[in-house]
């Protein structure tokens, strides 16, 4: 198919002697170098003249299409990685969905759900209010930034909190510490999306970590709630609703204790909640897995990359080329 570029594009039209996926990619590695050579004040631009007197190393014909399908072959792999945790995640929130309103029910359940209020079920825990600059390292108690609840992608703290900011035993002396079970909500979100979202302290291993800035600390009662359902919550219908009803700010959605402590929301019984509860998190942990797996070829991709593509390593090419092994300018 013709394909044309308009004048916001530097096109390159590949000779014989240049495998064009192989360029493709050996541009890649080049992205600061021709940051560098770019200039503008609204926006970067490379002229064509800087453009055409790059150099670049390239091997035989050959090797450049070898080259070119391993880097290809990686990017296929990429791509199904992607594909393939996009799909769970769509059928874990569908299944979520329906898990949480009651509308699917898991095999051996069967009793009906209860209405109740969350205020009647909760104590509330004093967290802290020092800002990230108060934050350390090294400190002795983990502590839990409402700005780490927002950027994080899991629904539990573990571990510790190891890889939490930290403060001095000192400095949070009086701030109730977290226990298995405790959900620390944010109180403060720019983006409706963002009102209630929370996170479970699943596994503490006998570190101290307490609430922060912006923060919500709530201690359910564990005969109404279970532990490793409370994680979900957040995306409960009813809980979504009623939160960002009352969220309150013109540039800040705010949520408060009393905002949660006045939710009222259909819940099983604790033993299916602990069903519903295991049933999310394997799917949570296959995302994991995946995502891992994902990060992991990336990585692999990007330092094969930079070898193959600058003649640190050589693939190896039949005897019988005609035309050269050797790398060139």
């Amino acid at each position: 198919m013709p394909v044309a570029t308009n004048q916001g594009f530097k096109s390159v039209v590949c000779s014989e002697l240049i495998n064009y996926v192989f360029l493709y990619y050996r541009l890649l590695t080049l992205k600061e170098q021709l940051i560098n050579l770019a200039t503008g004040s609204t926006f970067l631009e490379i002229s064509k003249r800087s453009i055409a007197n790059i150099r670049i190393d390239v091997p035989s014909l050959t090797e450049q299409r070898a080259i070119a399908d391993v880097l290809s072959d990686m990017d296929e792999l990429i791509g199904s990685l992607e594909a393939l945790i996009d799909k769970k995640r769509a059928i874990g929130q569908a299944l979520m969905q329906q898990l949480l309103t009651g509308r699917m029910r898991l095999p051996g359940f069967g009793a009906g759900w209860e209405m109740r209020r969350l205020g009647d079920h909760v104590k509330f825990l004093r967290h802290g209010t020092n800002p990230r600059a108060d934050l350390i390292s090294d400190g002795a108690v983990g502590y839990l930034h409402y700005g780490d609840i927002h950027i994080s992608a899991h629904l539990f703290v573990d571990q510790g909190g190891r890889y939490l900011p930290t403060l001095p035993l000192d400095r949070a002396s009086s701030m109730d510490r977290l226990e298995v079970g405790d959900v620390v909500f944010v109180d403060a979100s720019e983006d409706i999306g963002g009102v209630g979202k929370s996170v479970e302290i699943s596994d503490p291993e006998g570190r101290e970590i307490v609430s922060g800035l912006h923060t919500i600390a709530a201690r359910f009662d564990k005969s109404i709630l279970a532990d490793g359902y409370k994680a979900y919550l957040q995306f409960c219908p009813a809980f979504q609703r009623h939160l960002r009803r009352l969220a309150a700010g013109t540039k800040v959605y705010a949520t408060n204790r009393s905002h949660i402590a006045s939710v009222e929301i259909s819940l099983p019984p604790v033993s299916e909640q602990r069903a519903i509860a295991a049933v999310l998190s394997d799917i949570d942990a296959e995302i994991a897995v995946l995502e891992r797996r994902l990060e992991k070829t990336r990585a692999i991709k990007q330092g094969i990359m930079e070898q193959l593509l600058t003649g640190s390593i050589r693939l190896p090419i039949p005897d019988d080329s005609q035309e050269g092994d050797a790398y060139g300018t």
